[in-house]
């Protein structure tokens, strides 16, 4: 098979786990653990090469993304350090709403330290080195920014992964304008493997599957990486929160009023690092209206949680692609996004991506 080339936005703790992942799969393909599918309609995650990668921080720009993936502010855990040293240098990417004014307020080594370079163009860029995909891993809030490196994309004709919770895959204006130029779209908002969403998802289908009343219900969720300190800033959120909470909602028959439901992020804890904390409550009730309480702690490292999801979302894509597949791919963008065009429940989505794998279904 050919190799699926891609480009990243944003060097971060996202793109330090899933390249490290990529790596150790490639050279252990014996560690199948932590993958959805080891060969995806023929790809394997040692297919995926990295032609081109983004960043604003002083400390990335410029440097090899070998060197970059290290460099703080990154805190990810660092599970495969053999990693080969790339043939990319890391472009100054657009800044635009990309870094929240607050985050110059922090300690260098956990914030951003801006750098002092013109952006690239970064249309150029991707059309000239050869990427078929773009995976969008900019920070919560950055909704120009994102916007930005969308039509970057159809302006190379490259693909594009949206891990953000800016509304792009579900937005019909820019389904339209990718579907007429028949690049393939994903997203919105990455869901990860086991994480706070899907738990939630989970436990609140099961209410209803089991003819629990869920009356309330709340997830809080704080950690220690950029993500959480960058979120310090309410201001960024109304995505965020918007796209957590209908990603829950959807699971029910009727939803919760808004003063019955409370997701989002709501601290930042400097040395949790990349560990991830979520408190989830739900209260209800059951037979004889008997109240009935479920309360549960998750505690994982966030970025890698994300990251079998993304490869399979990149080979996803790349079938597309070899398909002539363009527009919103609804079944993987369901499986692995939190707000996808169309909600379907995680079992259902994760039928719908074997049909698409299988070639039974076209999107």
């Amino acid at each position: 098979m050919s190799k699926i080339k891609i480009a990243i936005a944003g060097v971060g703790n996202c793109a330090s786990a899933l390249l490290q992942g990529i790596e150790m799969y490639k050279c252990s393909p014996e560690e199948s653990i932590g993958l959805m599918h080891y060969d995806l309609g023929g790809y394997r995650p040692g297919d995926i090469e990295v032609v081109a990668a983004f960043d604003v921080d002083q400390r990335k720009v410029g440097k090899n993304l070998k060197e970059a993936l290290f460099a703080k502010p990154n805190c990810a855990t660092v599970f495969y350090d053999k990693l080969p040293d790339y043939p990319v240098q890391v472009q100054m990417g657009p800044v635009m709403d990309g870094v929240s004014e607050h985050m110059a307020d922090y300690d260098q080594d956990k914030s951003f330290v801006l750098a002092n370079q013109e952006p690239c163009d970064v249309a150029r860029v991707l059309k000239e080195s050869g990427a078929e995909i773009l995976i969008n891993y900019l920070p919560v809030g950055s909704e120009n920014a994102t916007k930005y490196y969308a039509e970057a994309c159809l302006k190379a004709n490259v693909g594009f992964i949206n891990a953000m919770p800016v509304f792009i895959a579900s937005n019909e204006g820019w389904h339209k304008k990718f579907h007429d130029k028949n690049i393939p779209l994903i997203g919105d908002d990455v869901k990860s493997q086991v994480g706070a969403t899907i738990i939630h998802r989970t436990l609140t289908k099961l209410f209803e599957n089991r003819g629990v009343v869920l009356d309330r219900t709340y997830q809080l969720n704080f950690g220690g990486n950029t993500d959480f300190l960058n979120m310090l800033n309410r201001s960024r959120l109304k995505s965020k929160k918007i796209s957590k909470t209908q990603s829950v909602q959807s699971e029910l028959k009727t939803a919760l009023a808004d003063e019955q439901i409370h997701i989002g992020p709501s601290d930042y804890v400097p040395w949790l690092n990349d560990n991830k904390i979520c408190y989830i409550r739900m209260e209800g009730r059951g037979f004889g209206h008997v109240p009935l309480t479920i309360d549960v702690k998750l505690s994982v490292e966030d970025a890698p949680n994300s990251g079998g999801v993304m490869i399979d979302a990149i080979r996803c894509m790349k079938l597309a692609f070899d398909r002539q597949i363009g527009g919103v791919l609804h079944s993987i963008s369901a499986y692995t996004m939190k707000s996808p065009p169309v909600q379907y429940t995680d079992t259902e989505a994760q039928k719908m991506v074997e049909e698409f794998i299988e070639g039974k279904r076209e999107r």
